[in-house]
Formats: structure tokens, sequence, C-alpha cells
């Protein structure tokens, strides 16, 4: 096929087929044949081989991969009507024909002979084959051809002549992260663009003599979803955001071709969507207006966990009509049965059985102020509302192994769900020496005596900046002994979804555990498939582990069961809401505190870590195991370290008032104060545990209401898994969230995740 850029230059676009991509031949190996030692590897989607066993298969994917280039082009360019389909299938299958390689023609029945085709002596095409003649520079693909507006997306690019110096545009922008694989492969980190398809430039240094491109090499989706995955049981808030849409009433938003549960148009370029429940795996996003559909393959990543991002309160301001929504936390779905209260006492109360499909609804001239709304369920812990204000509360019950669940037989599922996970393998980097062949490790010192090691580890980034760093299992490290093409091999699982990795090289000392890490590297965009392999992930290891942070910390005051100490820690903000842990880089001194703390051992944010954030967070907590009571601040990103971080702004650990400390509980009464000097509170949490710990009553209360009054349950417990008579523990949370509108609380803000500072403390009672 001629690409627009002129006569003879092919234009590969890799990307397969649903089809394709479950083949048992694909998944399996079968039928795919041995790579001849020193061949160039075929381009991947998804992580799989995909090579052709022949080159009649060849052809018929180059055509399946140009037909999805067109459709992604006019869906982005809001051109995508299915009527324009079928004909244009005819035309892309006819140019196949025409242009079909040498060697390929139609089997006719003057073809007879033995009637067999051996797969195994079709040889597997190379990707340099594919350059134009004679030229010894060029760019022939990108794997994937297509990605978000916003950037940040892993891509391979493919063509020939590419130097260790090689450089990569999309459009008029240049791609950071750039590291060049060899001469016909270069990893890079798509620049944000304008929607639609934007030629992709190559060239080595600065010599534009080396300069080529590929026209309408890569497609930019016009939108993309945040957060970009959560559980299968759906429930999830996302916001899908759009670049030069104009989206209203009218749209609609579907994932994997399910419309959202809720869809509310927050602006012409926003959607809030509730996900339907799915299935495991990446799935696109597709939003129509009117004629105008607009898709993000690959869009949306369900997987086998839970992010808080689901339920909570939303809708309009109550006018007289309350709708409740019960849902199951594990699988998501209704519960049906379940009981849902409107008000604060029993006593004049409304209430309504929750139907199968999960609703239950009120309707009643007294719903025209805020009301304090609880679910309950049997088998499930129940949840309380103070002074809900809007007319939707969508609840999520945990199941609660109670001894009333076991007496009906099975109980309801609970924790210990598989996950499908995906394993990413690739090569850490080192630059230097002879040109595409693996270097030494340069930045890294040599070992001193017998029980040291030099060595590196490839972690996943985590959500949580504050975490302890750990080293993995023996079986993750990578030694400067380890195979390797380019680098040094490593394979890592990971969870699905649009992942940062990132790696440390150091020295490890077995004598005393201890490992000193002085080598660094990221890479970010790693599209991670359940039970699939994402593979040709390079990670440069340039960046040196020696600057130094300095944080200006202000604890809370210490009470009398506490704080006693401060756990500091600096973490890399790779990408929103994915940092990387370092080692050495945690720290937890004694309350009060004398001057500066300093963190030394972090990468400095330049070249590949252009972009890249220092993110500073600090814990008082009481005792050796960080135990309650604690308070915890919002983490601070900075990316600068030439200027101490502050870390102030704590919130006061919470007295529990009512119940007395110790004492009777009636069921109904909350009440809480903050003593000292703290910031105030926007949230008040009360977790009420029962039953040995197997049920917890969660209880979410406006910050400005320091008293409130629920349902007393304790008469549901024969039925329900309502807290009986008997001790119980009251952990009080007091959150500061900012810019909270509690007629938008989630569930995500009802735990620490969801806060931006917050203290905890437990009490002891009973009822």
């Amino acid at each position: 096929m001629s690409a627009p850029g002129g006569p003879g230059r092919s234009v590969l676009l890799y990307a397969r087929t649903r089809a394709e991509d479950e083949s048992p031949s694909l998944r399996d190996g079968v039928g795919v044949p041995t790579r001849p030692s020193g061949a160039s590897p075929l381009p991947r989607d998804r992580g799989r081989l995909g090579e052709p066993s022949s080159l009649a298969r060849k052809c018929r994917e180059r055509v399946l991969r140009f037909a999805l280039r067109i459709l992604c082009y006019h869906c982005t360019m809001r051109r995508c009507l299915a009527p324009a389909l079928p004909l244009g299938a005819a035309l892309l299958v006819g140019s196949c024909i025409a242009t079909a390689p040498e060697g390929i023609h139609r089997v006719t029945d003057q073809d007879a002979g033995t009637g067999d085709i051996n797969l195994q002596d079709a040889a597997p095409p190379d990707p340099s084959g594919e350059t134009p003649q004679g030229d010894p520079h060029a760019v022939v693909g990108v794997d994937p051809p297509n990605g978000p507006f916003s950037g940040g997306q892993r891509v391979i690019v493919h063509g020939a002549g590419f130097k260790e110096s090689a450089r990569v545009w999309f459009g008029e922008s240049e791609a950071q992260s750039v590291v060049p694989i060899d001469p016909t492969r270069v990893q890079a980190q798509t620049p944000p663009g304008k929607p639609g398809p934007v030629d992709v430039w190559a060239q080595n240094g600065d010599d534009a003599s080396t300069r080529r491109a590929l026209p309408a090499g890569y497609t930019y989706e016009a939108l993309y979803a945040e957060p970009p995955s959560g559980p299968v049981a759906g429930g999830t808030v996302v916001t899908i955001h759009g670049a030069e849409t104009s989206w209203d009433e009218s749209t609609v938003a579907r994932i994997d071709q399910k419309p959202c549960t809720t869809l509310a148009v927050l602006s012409p370029t926003e959607l809030s969507c509730t996900v339907p429940k799915g299935t495991p795996g990446a799935k696109a996003i597709t939003t129509s207006t009117g004629k105008v559909v607009l898709t993000a393959l690959d869009g949306y990543t369900y997987e086998d966990s839970s992010n808080g991002f689901k339920g909570g309160l939303s809708g309009k301001p109550l006018a007289g009509t309350l709708k409740v929504l019960v849902f199951d936390n594990y699988s998501g779905d209704p519960i049906p049965g379940a009981l849902a209260i409107a008000g604060s006492n029993l006593q004049g109360a409304l209430t309504q059985p929750v139907d199968a499909t999960g609703m239950a609804l009120f309707q009643d001239a007294s719903l025209d102020e805020p009301v304090t709304v609880t679910a309950l369920a049997k088998c499930h812990s129940p949840i309380s509302f103070v002074h809900v204000p809007v007319d939707t509360v969508t609840v999520y019950l945990d199941p609660a192994l109670t001894p009333q669940c076991a007496g009906d037989g099975d109980p309801p599922p609970v924790g210990g769900k598989g996950s499908d996970t995906g394993t990413v393998t690739g090569e850490l980097v080192w630059k230097g020496g002879v040109e595409f062949q693996r270097s030494p490790w340069t930045n890294v010192p040599a070992e001193i005596g017998p029980n040291e090691k030099r060595v590196a580890y490839v972690f996943e980034a985590t959500d949580k900046p504050g975490k302890a760093f750990e080293l993995p299992s023996e079986s993750q490290a990578v030694y400067p002994s380890s195979p390797g093409s380019f680098g040094y091999a490593f394979a890592l699982a990971a969870q699905p979804g649009n992942r940062a990795l990132y790696a440390v090289a150091g020295i490890r000392d077995d004598a005393y555990g201890l490992f000193t890490g002085y080598a660094f590297g990221a890479v970010k965009g790693v599209g991670v498939f359940p039970n699939e392999t994402t593979d040709f992930v390079y990670i440069s290891m340039t960046p040196a582990l020696d600057q130094v942070v300095k944080l200006d910390v202000k604890p809370p005051a210490v009470g009398p069961k506490g704080p006693d100490r401060v756990r500091v820690a600096v973490a890399l903000e790779l990408a929103k809401g994915q940092y990387a842990v370092l080692p050495g880089a945690q720290k937890e001194p004694l309350i009060p505190l004398f001057g500066l703390l300093t963190i030394a051992g972090v990468p400095p944010l330049d070249g590949d870590l252009a972009g890249v954030r220092y993110v500073s967070s600090a814990r008082a907590v009481t005792g050796p195991s960080g135990t309650p009571p604690l308070s915890v601040i919002a983490p601070v990103a900075t990316i600068s370290a030439a200027v101490p971080v502050d870390l102030s702004g704590f919130v006061a650990i919470p007295t529990l008032l009512a119940p007395t400390p110790g004492g009777p509980w009636d069921g109904r009464h909350l009440a809480v104060q903050y003593k000292g000097i703290g910031w105030p509170v926007d949230l008040i949490v009360y977790e009420i545990i029962s039953g040995g710990g197997l049920i917890r009553w969660l209880v979410a209360v406006p910050g400005a209401e320091s008293a409130a009054e629920v349902p007393n349950l304790v008469g549901f417990a024969a039925d329900s898994a309502a807290p009986g008579s008997g001790a119980i523990e009251i952990g009080v949370y007091g959150a500061r969230i900012d810019g909270l509108d509690y007629g938008k609380l989630t569930y995500k803000n009802l735990r620490p995740a969801g806060m931006t500072a917050y203290s905890l403390d437990y009490f002891k009672a009973h009822l």
C-alpha cells in the first residue's frame, strides 16, 4: 500500500482484531514458527507475539490493521457511521489482493498438489524488510497505534537506522523517556496531543538527514477515563474526559457496550459515569451524541480489586422523593429483601424493602430536608449516612460471616478472590559502551567482601506513597550475570491496567539484610492485561540516587494515649496515583522534633524523570507498631529538592463523648470532640465493631455536626448483621477532605485513601 508520504513507502499499522486475540493458536503458541537467531521480533499487541505463520496471514493481518486505523480515524473525526463498514471492508480486501506480496496468489483447482500447507516452512517476516528499499532510515509502525490525548502511553516505534541518540516526535511534540532498543526499535512515551491521527517522526540526535516520518502513524483518542480501572463488580464512579467534545444531556456513554449505570454531564468535555458490572480485562469506552461517536479502545480495565470510587451520595436536592440502591460490595449484585430506613429514630422513620433490582423508593412529603439514611441486610454489615441532602443513595454492603448466616447454609462470599494478574517482561538498560550492546552497571559500586551483591529489583508502582520499602523474593532479583540482549532481563507479575514500573539497582549486604540503592529507572504507561504477557518493556537505569530532600514537619499535640512519633517518607509520583517507594527514604523520629528532617537517596527530576514529582508524607503514630491514636496528613508534591517541604496541617486526635468510653451505649447517640490545635474536620466516620469483629457498621456524619443520632438497630440483630447486645469497639475518624461536597460523598471518602488528612482513635463500650 502506498503511504501518504510518497510511493513505495509501506505503512505498517500494528493492531489485532478481537477474534485474533482470542485465537487458541496465538494464545497457546500453536502454529507459531520459531524466530531465527538474530531476527528482530515482530511488534506485539497486548504483549503477545503475533508473528504470522504464513505470508497470506501476514497480508490479512495488515489489511485488518489498516481497517482498524481507518475506523479509529473516522471515529476520532466524529464520522464513525456503521453503514460505511461493508463497502470499506470490501475495498480493503481488494487492496490486499492488488498489493499482495510476491508469491501469494489466488488458490484455484489448478493449484491442486499435495493439498497441504506447511506452516512451519514459512519464514517469519522481518520488520527490517518493511523499510523502503535503499533508504537506511525509516519509521514503519507504532505499537500500539492509538492512545489517549492526555499522552503518557508507552509505545514501541518500529523502523530502521535508529541509533542510541534517536529522538521521536508525535506531530510537533517530542516524546520523553526515549529508550532506543536496537536499530529497528525505539521505546517512547507519548506526549499529549490533539485527537486524531498524527505523523510520527524520528531522527538520530541533531542529524536532520536521518529524519523520517510515518504519516498518520499514531492516533490520539478523543477521550479517556479517570480512574482507568476498577473492580469487576462495577459501581466505580469514573470521570470521562474529552477533548474538543460537545457532550450534552443526549449523550450516552458505554463501557464494553454496556451503558453507564448512572451518567451525569459535568461539562461539554466531562462526564461522570458509574461503571456497570463487567468481566476482567481491558474494554472500550464509547460515547454517542447524535451521530457523533467517539471510542477509546482499551479505555477501561476491569480488575479483581476495589478502589473505593464507587457508591455514595448523588442526585438533586431532596424534594419528596428518595431512592436508595443497595448492592453487595463483593459481587456487585442487588440485595433483594434488604431494608432501607429514612430517619434517625425508628419511631416515625420511613422504611422500605429493597426490590429485585436493588432499589427502595421513598415518596413522602416529609422528605424535603436532610434525612439520615440507613441500609441493612442479612449477612451484611449496615451503613448509615447522617443528614443526606440529596435524592439518591447508592450503598454497597460488606458481607459478614455471622452465625445467623451459617444457619442458612453457605455464607456469602467474602475475600479470597483470585486475581487475574498479567506478566511484564523486559530488560534493564544501562547506557554507554558499544551501541545497542549490554553495558556494565557503571553507576553501582563494586562489591566489597563476599556478603555484598550487586543486584536490581523491578517493582510495580504502589498507590501508597508512605508505604515501607521491602525487597521482593530472590526469584525477582536481577544480577549483572542475568541474561539479556540489550540489557538485563526481568519478569514481573502486575495488576491489569495502565501501569508504571520502576527499578532500583544497588548493593545488598546479605550479612546484615541491608540494601542500598544507587541507580533508578522507571517506565510509565505500560499496558497490562489479565492472564497475558506484555513484553519488550525497557527501563533505562541512568538516574542516580544522589539527591537529598529536607522536611519541615509540624506534628500534632501529644495526648495521654499518644501519638509519640512521626513516620516520614519521600516517594516519586511516576503517574497520577502511582508511586515509587525508595530504599532508605523513610524515617521515624520521636516527638517532639528538633529542626529539619533529611531524606537522602532520591534521584534528580530531569532527563528520563522530567515531569515526575517528589511526594513527601508524614504520619503521627503511637508506638513502634504505628497504632492509633494517630494523625495523618495528605502527601505533599514538589518538583525540587532545593526548598524544605512543609508538612503541617494535622487533624487533632478525637475524643469520644457519647457513648462514654468504657460505658454503655444506647445504640442511637454519638458525639465527639477534637481537642488542641488542629485542622477542622469536614467529615466524621464512626466504625462500630461488634460480633468479635464480624460486623462493622459505618456511620458518616458531616464534620460540622459533633453530635449525631442514628436508628437503634439492636432489634434487627436476629434477622440481619446488625450489632447485638454485648461488647463493642468504636473507631472514630476525623477527616479533612479538600473541596468536599457532602451531597457528592463517595465510598472512597469513608476511608483514608479518600481523605486529605485524618485522625483516628478507638474506644471501648457495650450495648
